[in-house]
């Protein structure tokens, strides 16, 4: 089983008594999962999710781009205007907050017809027979223990779970209105349960809004650390518990026309994620990290004075 270890006590004189284990650790940390890419959610204002986003509201959380350096599970996108985000993550101390701000060129289900998938004829059904990521949207995907026993993908509970905000259906608004769906396993019927009650009890909320303008749409996820963050079992995350490291994984969907998506599976045109590999990407092991920290963002650094003389 791979776990790693807890943060090591702070202090100059405990961190030069225990040198040889300070240099382990560090070592050992750099990543929750084993993909080395890592997000840092500090502590900020609460937002306020109306897939607006409004000036100055994630100033206070850090800040992201994809998706061209991405791991491309279909087509690689090479074109920004074709897809492209920027993200957000910060917390309150009670829920953590993700926002995406999303170009793409053509927005499934709204600039095109609703068409079906020749693998699956039920994938607009809100049922495990549905396929909730089929349509553009996102999947968030955490694994709050940090720990894994071989290539296994998520639990579908608090410990590790995979997530699905899709722009054009959601279990609370049905076909049309897009929000939270329950991603996978979705067949493993413990998971469905756990994270059909997390929607309907709003743990987890997601807000999904087309620009006005057009060419993309805007994503407000808002993720309850409990339920859903579970980093020992019936214990979940809290600030009192200091910085914290979590595996993490983001994938980034964009259905086009059907022709676009020729020779993919389902007729994806894109489908990005921000670690793993391509057909192996939503394994715990392969996941990036995300590190809760219970501290504000640091302020940027002020410019350096010149003394030079005139």
């Amino acid at each position: 089983m791979k776990v790693r270890p807890a943060q090591p006590a702070q202090g100059r004189s405990s961190m030069v008594a225990m040198a040889p284990f300070v240099l382990f650790f560090c070592a050992a940390v750099l990543s929750a999962g084993e993909y080395p890419r890592a997000l840092e959610a500090f502590r900020g204002a609460t937002p306020t999710l109306d897939g607006v986003l409004s000036p100055g509201e994630y100033d206070d959380a850090t800040s992201f781009t994809g998706v061209r350096d991405w791991v491309a599970q279909f087509s690689p996108t090479t074109d920004p205007a074709d897809l492209s985000l920027k993200g957000w993550v910060k917390h309150d101390g009670r829920r953590l907050y993700f926002a995406f701000d999303i170009t793409d060129d053509v927005l499934y289900g709204i600039d095109t017809e609703r068409w079906l998938p020749d693998e699956n004829p039920k994938a607009h059904e809100l049922t495990p027979e549905g396929f909730p990521w089929f349509g553009d949207g996102m999947e968030l995907l955490v694994n709050a223990t940090n720990r894994w026993t071989g290539n296994e993908g998520a639990a579908g509970d608090g410990t590790s779970w995979q997530m699905v905000c899709n722009l054009t259906k959601s279990r609370l608004g049905g076909i049309g209105m897009g929000g939270l769906m329950e991603g996978e396993p979705r067949r493993k019927s413990e998971a469905w349960a756990t994270y059909q009650k997390w929607i309907l009890e709003r743990a987890q909320e997601c807000v999904a809004r087309p620009k006005p303008a057009g060419k993309g749409y805007v994503i407000e996820w808002a993720i309850n650390f409990a339920p859903c963050l579970e980093v020992k079992p019936g214990v979940f995350y809290s600030p009192v518990m200091g910085d914290w490291a979590m595996g993490l994984n983001i994938a980034l969907a964009d259905i086009d026309q059907k022709e676009r998506g020729r020779g993919n599976f389902g007729h994806f045109h894109h489908e990005d994620w921000f670690a793993g590999a391509r057909n192996t990407r939503t394994n715990l092991r392969q996941w990036g990290t995300l590190w809760i920290r219970t501290s504000p963002k640091p302020a940027p650094p002020s410019p350096r004075t010149s003394n030079s003389r005139r």
